[in-house]
């Protein structure tokens, strides 16, 4: 969202262009922790609906995780601007033992499994974020520093399909997916926004703890500024990135017909000739491999430094012998002019003890 001043409060118009197109939704559900930026999202999503005099129902969902003794008064100040607000208001609790490492991420799944389980029971398929500029411009910086592929580097998108880890789409291809109305919009605009009407939030000190990988980041963007490498570049790179992405799935598109491979979901097999597949530019024979991958495998997303070392072997081995590997739950066979990509049979379970010996 172009403005010249990053700090300007939200006009009315802009509030309902960023909602629009969710209108003709029954029901939207809204992730709110208390901060800023989700703060924000309550109280412009009930000022949208208000302002187009019906609209869908709005759900405020906020989770306590159990990390912080403050959270538990941060979700009663959500319930109570959501009643204000007359909109309906969930407080869930990620209950049980918290792991010792990657405590973060685990937060992150934790959340959106019990968020999703409130869009399951209010028949929504939407569940809206209130990630920003910044958080797209952070989400980059992270990205590049974990080694991502383009994919990774194109950050988030406006609308994306929920976590795969969390909620895989039915057979029928049914999906939730998640909306973030704020990606274009600078935090600081959000918190102008609720300062001029007067809104109070909650200041979690998690975004400022050097323990996690993202404060660290946001403490170096002014460095990184000064050298050049702003938000607004970062998010700029963002877009170039996902316009790449999107080029390349019409080609992995193009390249699935072409080959004539299929995938049977009954046997949970793709097939498609070894010889063709040779002749794919790297980076689309390398996206078809992992998308059958996924498609017939039961561990959920490959990982790209593995689907790569994997696309090496096939690539250094001669191609007319066989080769037999397994990723993410799948077998990937190369017999003769074949490639097959099919579901790794169960693993073995592992005996309580040791084996009996003989007498």
């Amino acid at each position: 969202m172009p403005s010249a001043d990053s700090s300007a409060t939200l006009t009315a118009a802009e509030v309902q262009s960023l909602f629009a197109d969710l209108s003709d939704q029954p029901v939207l559900i809204l992730a709110v922790s208390g901060g800023p930026d989700s703060t924000a999202l309550l109280w412009l999503a009930a000022h949208w609906r208000k302002a187009i005099k019906g609209g869908p129902k709005l759900i405020a969902v906020t989770v306590d995780h159990g990390l912080r003794p403050e959270a538990k008064k941060e979700a009663v100040a959500v319930k109570q601007l959501a009643h204000s607000l007359r909109i309906e208001h969930q407080t869930l609790r990620w209950s049980g033992r918290k792991p010792s490492t990657g405590l973060s991420e685990a937060a992150r799944l934790a959340r959106y499994r019990l968020i999703g389980r409130v869009a399951d029971d209010a028949g929504a398929r939407y569940v809206l974020t209130a990630h920003t500029r910044d958080d797209q411009a952070e989400t980059v910086l992270m990205r590049l520093a974990h080694g991502s592929g383009i994919k990774g580097l194109a950050a988030m998108a406006r609308v994306s399909g929920y976590p795969s880890e969390v909620y895989p789409a039915d057979g029928d291809g049914w999906q939730k997916l998640l909306v973030r109305p704020f990606l274009d919009v600078p935090k600081g605009r959000l918190v102008g926004t609720l300062r001029e009407a007067g809104v109070a939030y909650a200041d979690d000190p998690t975004n400022r703890d050097p323990r996690f990988t993202r404060p660290r980041l946001r403490a170096a963007m002014p460095l990184l500024e000064r050298e050049g490498l702003s938000r607004e570049r970062l998010v700029r790179f963002a877009r170039r990135m996902r316009r790449v992405d999107d080029a390349l799935e019409d080609a992995v598109e193009d390249a699935t017909v072409a080959l004539g491979s299929y995938c049977s979901k009954e046997l949970k097999r793709v097939e498609f000739s070894a010889a063709a597949y040779a002749r794919l530019s790297a980076e689309v024979a390398l996206r078809l491999l992992g998308r059958a991958i996924e498609q017939v495998g039961d561990e959920g997303p490959v990982e790209l430094g593995k689907l790569e070392a994997l696309f090496d072997a096939f690539a250094a081995s001669s191609g007319t012998a066989r080769l037999r590997r397994t990723l993410a739950g799948a077998v990937i066979t190369r017999i003769g002019d074949r490639m097959t990509v099919e579901r790794a049979p169960p693993r073995r379970s592992r005996q309580a003890g040791p084996a009996s010996k003989r007498p």
